[in-house]
Formats: structure tokens, C-alpha cells, sequence
């Protein structure tokens, strides 16, 4: 298998010791070798650090450190950016999965098409790995407007090559800091995707009853005031156009099949 260089994979992490071990399995499980897996723990109180330096001990390639104060996961994230080494970043929360031909497949799709931002499809599973029917896809092709007014890749599905990129970091805010992360990048490359299910996202209890309408709209204003610095017309346009376009995403691009 030819060898692209260095896949960083950056791993926020707070009290995922149910899930982690699971998670690290299957970046090790990976057909595609040449990576390493920056995990950040954001001072969890369970045993998560226990589960994570076992494996680090015994697999090089896992790097694991802990913040000074429960900071949120941003802040983990710009950590683990500025600690890669690698020229691919790629993103895998500490509860999702990763099957075994991902970085294998969306690398040689990048190569061969030249692209350096893209993201593939994924589906959804259920705390106990049972499949949700759910099947969540997105464009061929996504440009500034289009994350602009739609959040189109899954962060376990993200990566992109940081000799176009470059470094990202991005101001500490609770939620949609992973857009945050796209729509700096999108100001880079256009985004692309490959049309092949190759991750697993976990939904957890906490996450089956999506958050009230007022709630969404106040973390999409936050996202385009603070950290894109948009006026507040604006801000509140963009907000207006996410809820329309992430309505039609569910329409057009999530499918549901039989279990």
C-alpha cells in the first residue's frame, strides 16, 4: 500500500471510558498504518486516562494528554492541532468508530482527485452498537456558501491536508466548534465527498432528544458572531439560512433503511 504520510488524528476526550477502548480499536484496526492519534483528555473524572496510557504503552502511535482544568472541547481540539505532526488531520470523537478501510479509502480518493478538504458518508448506531437505520450523506461538492449555510460533514468523517490549510485554531465556544473548524477550512478548499459509509456515529442517551429550536438559534448566532465576526444581521441571515438548509439536509441526504 503506498504510503501519503502522516494521518493526526485528533481525539478530544472527556468521561468516554465506556466507549474509548472501543474507539482506539478501531484507528488500530485501520488498513492504512501511518498515523497517530492525539488524545486529549479534558480532565475526565472516570477512568479514561487508566484505559488510554495502556494502550499508549503498548502502541507508540497513541499519544495521550491531559489538560490543567476542564477547558471544553475546542481547547482540546487546538491543542491536539498544534501537537500533530502529521500533513493529514482527521477527527474521531472518543465514543465514534472508524471501519477498518477508512483512511486507507479517503486518502487514495484525495490523491487521485487532488482535493485537500473532503468528508464520506457514515451511519448512525445506538450506545450499545446496534444499528440506528440511519445513513447520513452530503453533497459532491461543498463550497463557502454551502457551509455557510449548511454544517455538511460529519466530524468523524473530516479530513483535510494541512499543506493547503494549514494550521486552525479556533476561540473557546461550547457548541459547533467543529463547524467552526470547517468553515475556516472551506476559506482554503472546497470540500468534497466520497460517497462510501466508512464510520460509525454514536448516538448516546444525552443526544437522542435534539436540542429546542431557540437553543439551536443561539448556538448558530454564537458561531457567527464570535468566532466569524459577523454583524449581527448577518449573523442572524446565516442563522435563518442553517435552519432552512439543515431541514432540507434531513430530506435529501439522510436515509433510513431496514435494520
Amino acid at each position: 500500500m503506498q504510503d501519503f504520510g502522516l494521518v493526526s488524528v485528533i481525539t478530544p476526550t472527556y468521561n468516554c471510558a465506556r466507549f474509548i477502548e472501543e474507539t482506539i480499536k478501531s484507528v488500530q484496526a485501520q488498513t492504512y498504518m501511518n498515523w497517530e492519534m492525539l488524545i486529549i483528555d479534558d480532565c475526565s473524572t472516570d477512568n479514561t486516562a487508566e484505559i488510554v496510557l495502556e494502550y499508549s504503552k503498548r502502541d507508540k502511535r497513541i499519544k495521550y494528554h491531559q489538560l490543567e482544568k476542564n477547558s471544553g472541547a475546542a481547547i482540546a481540539r487546538n491543542m491536539a492541532l498544534r501537537m500533530a505532526h502529521g500533513r493529514w488531520m482527521a477527527f474521531l470523537d472518543s465514543d465514534d468508530l472508524w471501519l477498518p478501510k477508512k483512511l486507507e479509502s479517503q486518502l487514495n480518493f484525495m490523491i487521485r482527485n487532488n482535493y485537500a478538504f473532503t468528508y464520506h458518508r457514515y451511519i448512525e448506531i445506538s450506545e450499545n452498537d446496534e444499528p440506528l437505520g440511519i445513513s447520513v450523506g452530503g453533497k459532491k461538492r461543498v463550497n463557502f456558501f454551502d457551509m455557510y449555510s449548511c454544517c455538511w460533514p460529519g466530524c468523524l468523517t473530516v479530513i483535510y491536508d494541512t499543506n493547503i490549510i494549514g494550521l486552525i485554531q479556533i476561540p473557546n465556544i461550547k457548541k459547533n466548534n467543529d463547524t467552526a473548524l470547517w468553515l475556516k477550512a472551506i476559506r482554503k478548499a472546497n470540500c468534497y465527498f466520497l460517497d462510501e459509509s466508512l464510520a460509525k456515529y454514536r448516538r448516546r442517551k444525552g443526544s437522542i432528544t435534539p436540542p429546542d429550536i431557540k437553543t439551536k438559534i443561539s448556538w448558530h448566532y454564537t458561531l457567527f458572531r464570535e468566532v466569524e465576526n459577523l454583524n449581527p444581521l448577518l449573523a442572524s441571515f446565516w442563522v435563518f439560512m442553517n435552519i432552512i438548509d439543515n431541514g432540507l439536509k434531513k430530506i435529501f441526504f439522510v436515509k433510513r433503511y431496514n435494520t
